[in-house]
């Protein structure tokens, strides 16, 4: 059975909306007739660069697909990190207006308000099916626009890397001990986590790393998985190769709109839009599954050492985060109301996971 579906919404209320047309071989949506709408044209900016054409692709996706259901007519130019403004403030950038849109991960604004990562992942929360079904019809697409709205922004799930890696790493980690003093770039939560554990965190974007790893700026390096890794070339700067990647088990990543041009569009533009987004988000996920593995064996080969976190690394930062979580929501009644919300959800669906999806995988995935 497959485990991500794509969320199809093509059924539009505007009298000026096509039947549905196929996009591409792999999904259709709603198409705007030709000469019955506006041409407009958006900038979006990324958190990207162009090298990384599995991440910086779902912002392409979305821009293709957009023109393509709308014949042209609305058109959306995609930059990479640095070309417009930074990898880091791509919300800062749409916030003020600087450009229509961006494709980023919320979770590097958590200075903003902490709430935000539960938009891309927290340390020790929801895979990417189970991100999907809290998002799309477990309420938290809506918790987390109501976060937005406080920006002039709205969001949408326009990517997922599946389950991450747990790192890069100059040298071997046995114990929390080893932890401390290390400097290791990590964003988010699991970057609070970590400063916990004794960490000294840093956050760059994804087209610094390597350099800041391989001149010893930074002792250990996080970002995606095995495809991302290899082309960054961090097994080249750092040889242990740490898994699972507990902070981000899977994450996700958006489109931030800036409201008022949201408003501008008429109504079958932002329908093909959240299209756009839900195949982009459905896409890459299924991508990155489809590449890591060859990826991973071409690592191995290469000289990568691949080392499980041991348990007392993995028990410590469990309590560490949900320390953290309890602590933010007693002094933040919005990341209160969207924590306490998720960990409902979270507490059902790895019930339901665990009860059958769990044993299937022990049994099956140990098998080969």
């Amino acid at each position: 059975m497959k485990r991500r579906k794509f969320f199809s919404n093509a059924a539009l209320g505007a009298a000026s909306t096509a039947a549905l047309a196929s996009c591409n071989q792999a999904s259709t949506g709603p198409v705007a007739q030709s000469g019955s709408q506006p041409i407009v044209r958006w900038k979006m900016v990324t958190s990207w660069p162009k090298s990384l054409d599995t991440i910086y692709g779902g912002a392409d996706t979305v821009c293709k697909r957009v023109s393509a259901m709308t014949n042209g007519r609305f058109q959306i130019t995609p930059s990479a990190a640095g070309e417009i403004v930074p990898g880091l403030a791509v919300l800062d950038a749409v916030q003020q207006g600087t450009v229509e849109c961006g494709h980023t991960a919320s979770y590097y604004y958590v200075g903003k308000n902490p709430a935000l990562a539960f938009g891309t992942s927290v340390p020790f929360g929801l895979t990417a099916p189970q991100q999907n079904a809290w998002l799309y019809h477990g309420g938290g697409l809506e918790l987390l626009q109501e976060l937005y709205a406080d920006f002039g922004v709205i969001n949408f799930p326009a990517g997922n890397t599946s389950a991450q890696m747990g790192g890069w790493f100059k040298k071997q980690i046995n114990s929390v001990a080893d932890l401390k003093g290390l400097k290791m770039r990590i964003p988010g939560l699991g970057g609070k986590v970590m400063e916990r554990l004794g960490v000294n965190v840093q956050v760059l974007p994804g087209g610094d790393i390597f350099l800041a790893l391989d001149r010893g700026a930074i002792d250990a390096a996080e970002w995606v998985g095995p495809y991302d890794d290899e082309k960054l070339g961090l097994y080249k700067a750092a040889k242990f190769y740490y898994y699972p990647g507990w902070w981000e088990p899977g994450p996700t990543l958006e489109v931030q709109v800036n409201k008022k041009a949201w408003d501008k569009l008429p109504k079958d533009y932002q329908e093909i839009f959240k299209d756009a987004a839900r195949y982009a988000n459905i896409n890459m996920g299924a991508k990155y599954d489809a590449l890591n593995g060859a990826a991973l064996e071409r690592l191995i080969k290469a000289g990568a050492k691949l080392t499980p976190y041991s348990q007392d690394i993995l028990q410590a930062a469990e309590k560490a985060s949900f320390d953290l979580f309890e602590e933010d929501a007693s002094k933040d009644p919005k990341f209160k109301k969207v924590y306490e919300q998720w960990k409902g959800f979270r507490k059902q669906i790895y019930k339901w996971h665990g009860t059958n999806e769990l044993s299937f995988a022990n049994f099956a995935f140990s098998r080969n």
